[in-house]
């Protein structure tokens, strides 16, 4: 599954217990559609996203920055300390498509591409004929 979005805070780096990284950090969605009377409705998702491959990619996944992200989704529901129930959408990426934006913002578009466990920001040529 793909889905794409400005990320809504800096990405954040933690270790689990088993001594593993893992770059977590969120994406807001947004979606638009009009109403049979014209009205136009606008939908905002928010996915809190895991990443396992490389804590490196932290770096340049901060707040605003645009992505697509791969990977698989799963929901997951809580009762809060308040006893109120709460659920929310998790998002396992599996592959990271940066397209500007955010804190570091470049006049190209990158693609973080992990090799050996290395993000390595690729340009993409713009082959436009105008």
């Amino acid at each position: 599954m793909n889905i794409t979005g400005r990320l809504t805070r800096d990405a954040e780096v933690r270790t689990t217990s088993q001594d593993k990284q893992v770059v977590n950090f969120s994406i807001a969605t947004n979606d638009s559609y009009r109403k049979k009377q014209g009205e136009r409705i606008e939908q905002t998702t928010y996915f809190d996203c895991s990443y396992w491959m490389s804590p490196k990619v932290a770096k340049i996944l901060t707040k605003g920055t645009l992505v697509e992200l791969t990977g698989r989704v799963s929901a997951r529901a809580w009762t809060g300390n308040d006893g109120e129930a709460h659920a929310g959408l998790n998002f396992h990426t599996s592959n990271i498509k940066l397209h500007g934006g955010g804190k570091r913002a470049e006049t190209v578009q990158a693609t973080a591409k992990v090799e050996s466990n290395k993000v390595v920001p690729q340009p993409i040529e713009d082959d436009l004929p105008f």
